[in-house]
């Protein structure tokens, strides 16, 4: 056999093996087909549900007053110079102040509230305390709880920088006043009664001082 021709041969068989191998390692496709998925693949990004909107109503607000409303205005006003103003927090601490400021005053104990009441309401306060041990008149009351209490108004003077907050109180306490001989002369033991308080706080914001004082009383 001629050399050409057997060289030929030879080649044409490792051309055919190459094939099948090739064949065999990457496999045969016909038509359109998906490329293959990976097993792994990169999860992608997540996105979340919800947008922040820069600017939006605050929760802190808008929970106790209107939007918009001249309430919503004042407070907005306040948070622009105490960012971590909370009303909330000022809620949970008139409903404390609440407690503590009327059981102060029901028995005559004024003296460990007095930081708390402005001096005209503190000497209003005295004033009652005074009246009732001249007639001799004590009072025996337990504090319940508070039945509600609501925001009813928030102002804010911006040239004084100061805040006024009306608070309405739906009290439950028993009370019981008794004369000098011990007679009950108002009241029933254990009975409780509810009684509506409209209270004013008031602070300088922006000032260290912190505390709220009791500057208006009202039903």
């Amino acid at each position: 056999m001629n050399s050409p021709i057997l060289q030929l041969l030879v080649l044409a068989g490792i051309a055919v093996f190459l094939i099948l191998r090739l064949k065999n390692v990457l496999g045969t496709r016909e038509g359109f087909e998906k490329p293959p998925v990976a097993t792994n693949p990169v999860p992608a990004a997540r996105t979340s549900n919800f947008e922040v909107i820069d600017g939006g109503p605050d929760p802190d607000i808008t929970d106790h007053v209107p939007e918009n409303s001249a309430s919503a205005k004042a407070i907005t006003n306040i948070k622009s110079i105490e960012p971590d103003f909370s009303v909330s927090e000022f809620l949970g601490g008139a409903r404390a102040a609440y407690e503590m400021i009327l059981m102060g005053f029901e028995k005559g104990e004024l003296d460990d509230v007095r930081e708390f009441l402005a001096p005209d309401v503190y000497s209003s306060f005295a004033q009652v305390v005074d009246m009732r041990e001249q007639q001799g008149l004590t009072v025996e009351g337990e504090f319940v709880g508070v039945k509600e209490m609501t925001l009813s108004e928030a102002e804010f003077d911006a040239d004084t920088q100061t805040a006024e907050f009306t608070v309405r109180y739906l009290g439950q306490l028993t009370q019981v006043v008794r004369d000098a001989n011990g007679e009950i002369v108002e009241g029933e033991p254990g009975k409780i009664k509810t009684q509506l308080d409209i209270w004013t706080f008031e602070r300088k914001i922006g000032s260290d001082n912190l505390n709220w004082q009791l500057v208006a009383t009202g039903e």
